[in-house]
């Protein structure tokens, strides 16, 4: 799963990637768009483009920095204008069919080869026409440089199967030869989905956090950073040297629109030409009413799974039962219906596997539905007994909470005062204390100074692994630099081991079931708790042409060098 969500727009990200085909694509035109609907209006990709121009899209998150293998990258959106049409990857993730699969880049010359081992071996084959912007190749060296900074660093977002990695070999500027320390069956989600590759030449013995932070000036994509406005923009060119097809655009400028309210209104008044909206509740409305001369894409087989995240190291949260008993007191079928149903999301997530990658989960959070004999015979169960004021209390202590969101998301605050009221009914006192996105990201989550929270864990490559969130090493701490992504501090018996079949299992039934036991445990454990797949939404104006859709993996940008401004 990639990274993180936690709108009003920071997706965090991190691969639930997947060996096998399972991304089903459910992207649709919505009707009913006034002049711009899909019946009056041509497809984007059947009109003919100019070239040149400049586009300008909304973006509602600001990344905290570009150096994407730092915790502090943890932003969806900066990998979406930045990553994404600027660095080299291994695999990308494209459309077969009905199906989002990993694909070959044009960075290499053939598949890669993989020997199952003892030890498992991949041999990666780079094709000698792939160049950085400044001419200088593509090579095996900069494989070799991009996994040792990923496995032996600190503070990384995500050491995810590069931990496995024993040896990488590169005996000449095509080859690279990586020897794993044990199978790992996911091991197309590396360099590929969260991290490609970086240039050695230009990194290699420097500070590459430093050099990185604020941005950078090569590229092995088809695009260049031309500059980083903070607090107000992100501006993407041609990148001249590319050895691939060349952007028909002049230049794209991501201008950071927070506010989705905002946002929409300079969308309808052409001062933005595309956004990306989260769901809120106003815009659901202003999509489903219409808007003039504007496309509109809903993807409801998105790769987004938006949760109820529990701190399970704070002390009230230590208690499964005080767990389970939370899960019972929440009325999940009524927030998702109220929030989501006018997208088409009518039923609470049972599973910890978002809608594209749903063959690999299980149903077992439908057991958690509301209900408060059952809340009260937990409770009493593990020694809790109600006050006066109507909230359970233990040992002097009382049973009181605090929840967490970025601050001013319209709809996630209306979450949260629903929760809010659902808990208290219950026996359970809630604050709501939300935080800018960089606080939130950078000390919030990472030092686990929080109770509940509510974001969005974002699939950047279909694979089912879930190590990076839910395995124990993934806690960031002192130990491990504070890297990983497990900010809810899970720590399951017995999980870790299921978890590494995953990982490790080339046997597809074995695998199957390896995803399936570990749904069930987390849902047993009530470790945490899955809301709904949130659908993907993207509205562009009839001006801009190309082959506009969304990549449930690599967002709605992942081929904006094929989009232009209509003749």
């Amino acid at each position: 799963m990639q990274l993180l969500n936690i709108e009003p727009n920071q997706k965090s990200r991190r691969p639930l990637t997947a060996v096998i085909a399972l991304m089903a694509s459910a992207t649709l035109l919505l009707a009913g768009c006034g002049a711009g609907s899909s019946e009056s209006a041509p497809s984007a990709s059947a009109v003919e483009l100019q070239q040149g121009g400049t586009l300008v899209i909304g973006a509602e998150q600001e990344p905290d920095c570009m150096d994407w293998i730092a915790s502090c990258a943890g932003s969806i959106w900066g990998s979406y204008m930045a990553q994404i049409t600027t660095t080299p990857f291994v695999f990308n993730v494209r459309k077969n069919g009905e199906d989002w699969v990993p694909e070959i880049s044009g960075i290499m010359a053939s598949e890669p080869e993989v020997s199952a081992g003892p030890p498992q071996t991949v041999t990666y084959k780079f094709n000698p026409d792939a160049v950085w912007s400044d001419g200088t190749p593509i090579t095996s060296a900069d494989l070799k440089y991009t996994a040792l900074q990923i496995r032996d660093g600190e503070d990384v977002l995500d050491k995810t199967g590069y931990s496995a990695i024993e040896d990488i070999a590169t005996p000449d500027a095509q080859t690279a030869v990586v020897t794993f320390n044990t199978v790992y069956a996911g091991w197309k989600t590396l360099f590929s989905g969260s991290y490609g590759l970086l240039p050695s030449h230009l990194l290699e013995g420097k500070d590459r956090a430093a050099l990185m932070a604020d941005g950078y000036t090569w590229s092995g994509g088809p695009w260049v950073i031309e500059s980083w406005k903070k607090g107000e923009s992100i501006t993407l060119v041609p990148n001249a040297g590319y050895w691939g097809d060349k952007p028909k655009l002049d230049k794209v400028v991501f201008q950071f629109t927070a506010d989705t309210a905002a946002a929409f209104q300079a969308f309808k008044s052409g001062q933005l030409d595309a956004i990306y909206p989260s769901p809120q509740l106003d815009a659901i409305d202003q999509i489903n009413t219409g808007i003039p001369g504007a496309r509109v894409q809903v993807d409801a087989a998105s790769g987004n799974l938006e949760a109820i995240w529990m701190n399970n190291a704070t002390p009230l949260l230590k208690s499964q039962a005080v767990r389970q008993a939370l899960s019972y007191s929440i009325d999940r079928a009524a927030i998702v219906e109220r929030v989501y149903g006018p997208l088409g999301v009518k039923s609470p997530a049972q599973s910890f596997y978002p809608p594209s990658l749903s063959a690999f989960g299980g149903q077992d959070f439908s057991v958690y539905s509301l209900d408060l004999a059952k809340v009260d015979s937990l409770m009493t169960g593990d020694g809790w007994a109600k006050g006066a004021d109507g909230i359970w209390a233990k040992d002097g202590n009382a049973a009181n909470l605090k929840i967490t969101t970025i601050s001013g998301n319209l709809r996630r605050e209306l979450m949260e005062q629903v929760i809010q009221e659902q808990l208290k009914t219950a026996g359970f006192g809630l604050t709501i204390e939300n935080a800018a996105a960089a606080d939130l990201f950078g000390t919030i989550l990472p030092d686990g100074t929080f109770d509940l929270g509510l974001w969005t864990l974002v699939t950047t490559f279909p694979d089912p692994g879930l190590s990076f969130a839910f395995d124990s090493n993934s806690i960031p701490s002192d130990a491990n630099g504070f890297s990983g992504l497990n900010y809810s501090r899970t720590d399951v018996p017995g999980l870790n081991e299921i978890l590494a079949t995953v990982d490790s299992s080339i046997d597809a039934a074995e695998r199957l079931k390896a995803t399936q036991d570990g749904d069930k445990l987390l849902a047993d454990s009530a470790t945490s708790l899955p809301l709904a797949g949130v659908p993907n939404v993207l509205l562009t104006l009839e001006k801009v042409g190309g082959p506009t859709s969304i990549n449930p993996a690599e967002g709605p940008f992942w081929n904006l060098e094929q989009w232009g401004l209509v003749k």
